[in-house]
């Protein structure tokens, strides 16, 4: 008789359009917040670095801090949507995000800055797999809801060109208005979520070893990146943190392998196809997560530009992912998944490598335009590959797949900021450390073209999926 009852609840409380768009609207802020997090810090590290000190290594731990968390965390917070009910598992999120977002704003330390950004990044977690959640609930049907993803996606695409820029304008009155501006749009997001029917709840199953020793694997492996390059890779610490990271990389396989409820089903592993697009997604974050690392602090530090010229040179990569990614479905269409994606993949590995080799006497504006190869990679990269992935994810998986894959992307960018950053850390080695960052990012997705062209052999999509995820 429960199970009847949660069943009807959707007919008992009718959601109406007022409901589905406050819905709509409070995760589009949602994974807008989450984004611009992700992106607008970077103008602004060199401002925290001399308010906070910590240098490079310290700087690395802002911005991982929070991916860490978010890849850790994303594997498993969908049960807990499931469980709580997505309604209250958003609001849950939001709440926190707010809250870690205030603390993040008044740190009076490094150390506080990045404990308060590991809980932006669990918050993080628990607020994408709710708001999906909470589209599915508010639209049922197919059509509708492919267009309410679409619009959902353009909140993260708008943070992502927009966050250089703002960080760089709110860094000329406060570097710690950028954590403070998630206050009030948490606040609307909240409003937004008390006009919405309560959401059913599911019974879902938690794997607590796969998730601990997961994160004790990836959290081992980008401590132990981040310190060697600070200390040496025969460090004690380092040896300790990749040690660690090893033993529960091992553990966390062998849970997968014979668990009851792995988090990461075999089966997906297995699959061509979903192999080789979360081989792409991580190689596709080192070059497109790790450039706006690198190149913040090379501006600044290296070229003297403040931290709103920096935001300005970033917005033309930026802006030019915003205006293809609606027009990603209709290219697929024409040029076939495979192109498309192996195209993207050569203007990354073309920009990055160009962007190396230029001379530190470049202009500025030279560089914003050069750093449109790279923006082309976004549009023309991801939402193809998410297209295949969930083409080949069996339907009862496909939350899982697409938690999985996100993941991956997580990682690929944690993992940039630790390479890159050990490279920056030495003053007298500066530039050449910004020149293998993006050597090692180009030749990483040049690599992967040959991947992306394997998929020239996949058959049997399904026919609607590339309007379910590129709008």
């Amino acid at each position: 008789m429960a199970t009847s009852s949660v069943s009807r609840q959707p007919a008992a409380t009718p959601r109406t359009d007022r409901h589905a768009a406050a819905a709509l609207t409070a995760a589009l802020l949602g994974f807008f917040v989450i984004t611009l997090d992700a992106v607008i810090v970077n103008v602004v590290l060199p401002s925290i670095g001399r308010d906070l000190g910590g240098g490079v290594t310290g700087l690395q731990w802002v911005v991982d801090g929070y991916t860490l968390v978010f890849a850790a965390l994303l594997l498993s917070a969908g049960s807990l949507s499931d469980r709580i009910g997505a309604r209250r598992a958003f609001g849950l999120g939001v709440v926190l995000f707010v809250l870690a977002s205030t603390a993040c704003g008044f740190a009076p330390t490094l150390p506080a800055l990045v404990t308060a950004r590991l809980l932006q990044g669990a918050a993080a977690a628990v607020m994408m797999p709710s708001a999906m959640s909470l589209l599915r609930e508010a639209f049922p049907d197919p059509r509708p809801r492919a267009r309410a993803l679409g619009i959902w996606a353009m909140g993260g695409a708008v943070a992502s060109s927009s966050g250089p820029v703002l960080g760089g304008l709110l860094d000329v009155l406060d570097w710690r208005l950028i954590f403070f501006i998630n206050v009030p749009v948490g606040a609307v997001a909240l409003t937004l979520l008390s006009r919405i029917p309560p959401s059913p709840r599911r019974p879902a199953a938690f794997d607590a070893t796969g998730q601990l020793s997961a994160g004790l694997a990836m959290g081992g492996l980008t401590y132990g990146v981040i310190e060697a390059g600070a200390f040496g890779f025969t460090n004690p610490r380092v040896v300790i943190a990749f040690a660690v990271a090893a033993l529960a990389a091992v553990v966390f396989v062998l849970t997968e392998r014979r668990g009851t409820h792995p988090m990461i089903p075999p089966d997906l592993i297995r699959s061509r196809p979903l192999a080789i697009s979360m081989v792409i997604g991580f190689s596709f974050m080192i070059g497109y997560y790790g450039l706006p690392f690198v190149f913040s602090l090379y501006l600044q530090q290296a070229r003297g530009l403040s931290a709103l010229h920096t935001g300005l040179v970033f917005a033309p990569m930026m802006l030019v992912g915003l205006a293809l990614t609606p027009l990603s479905a209709r290219l697929s269409e024409r040029f076939g998944r495979p192109t498309l994606i192996a195209t993207g993949l050569a203007s990354l590995a073309a920009g990055l490598l160009v962007l190396a080799l230029l001379p530190t006497t470049a202009p500025p504006w030279a560089l914003g335009l050069l750093m449109i190869l790279v923006g082309l990679a976004g549009p023309l990269v991801m939402p193809p590959t998410m297209a295949v992935l969930l083409d080949h994810a069996p339907d009862h998986r496909a939350g899982t797949a697409s938690a999985v894959f996100n993941t991956s992307r997580q990682v690929g960018g944690a993992l940039a900021i630790a390479v890159f950053g050990g490279l920056l850390t030495d003053p007298d080695t500066f530039l050449d450390g910004v020149r293998t960052s993006l050597l090692i990012a180009a030749a990483i997705a040049a690599a992967t073209i040959a991947a992306a062209l394997m998929l020239r052999t996949v058959s049997g999509t399904k026919p609607d999926s590339a309007e379910r995820i590129t709008l």
